[in-house]
This record gives structure tokens, sequence and C-alpha cells, in this order.
């Protein structure tokens, strides 16, 4: 028989990485498990069980290959003619830490429930973060998989 977990026995935690020299792209997968509860046995789908992610040092995390240059993010204004086109370059700029943030938006679900998990996720520049009141467990990316995630 199988048990689902309830909404009153949902309990999150608070997990903090350090983005320096990270890969975007591998970084992102990692935060989408922790904030979908992936990495729970009591995972389920329709149900947001995930855990809080502080991300630091955005501004130092790296891409592969040309991508900074050459990939593009596309939106829409809505109106005739309105589609804009920016690179993590120009994002880096004004936003550094849009460019994860994008990224682990594709990750998750459409709808509401990828709407609320995504809330879940806290990116600063810098060292400092206002989550140090949650005592957040911190994740050592080079530790995480036997992969490297770090670009050397």
């Amino acid at each position: 028989m199988t048990k689902f977990v309830k909404k009153d026995q949902l309990n999150s935690s608070w997990y903090e990485i350090d983005a320096t020299n990270a890969v975007v792209g591998r970084l992102a997968t990692v935060v989408s498990k922790i904030i979908r509860g992936k990495n729970k046995t009591t995972y389920t789908p329709h149900m947001d069980h995930g855990d809080f992610v502080v991300v630091k040092n955005i501004e130092q995390a790296k891409f592969t290959g040309k991508k900074f240059q050459e990939k593009k993010y596309y939106r829409h204004t809505g109106h005739p003619g309105g589609i804009k086109v920016a690179t993590p370059e120009k994002l880096y700029e004004k936003k550094p830490g849009e460019t994860l943030k994008l990224a682990v938006k594709r990750m998750l679900p459409g709808g509401v429930l990828g709407r609320k998990q995504l809330t879940k996720l806290k990116i600063y520049s810098g060292n400092d973060h206002p989550h140090s009141a949650q005592n957040p467990q911190v994740i050592e990316l080079e530790k995480l998989n036997s992969k490297n995630l770090v670009r050397n």
C-alpha cells in the first residue's frame, strides 16, 4: 500500500549553495531537484514538499563554451513585433541571477505548482544573505556528484 504525505506532515529544510566557478546548467539541475523535493523518499509529483535553496556568489557562476556570448533568451511583450532577445552577457549586467532563475524555471513543471516551487529559490550576489537565521545546510557541489560540477 502506498502512503502519501499530508500537508500537515510536510517540513521544509534550507540549503545553501556557493555558485563560485559552478556551471549554470549543472547548478540548475541540482537546485531544481531540491526545490521539487526529488531528493526525498516522500516525493509526490502533485505536491509541493521541496526545500528552500539559497544560492550565493551568483556573479561568479560560469557558462561552458561560448554560451555566455551566443546563447539567446527570447521573450515577447505581447504587442505586434514585440519579440525581445537577450544574451547571458546582457542579463548579467542588470540581474546576475536571472540566468540561473530561468534555467531552474524551465526544469520545473508548468502551472501553479511550478510557480510556487520557484519562490523557494533565493539568489544573491556576494557572500551575504538574509536567511542565516534559518541555519541552512551547506551543499558542496564538488562532493555532490561523481562528475565534476565545477569547471577548471
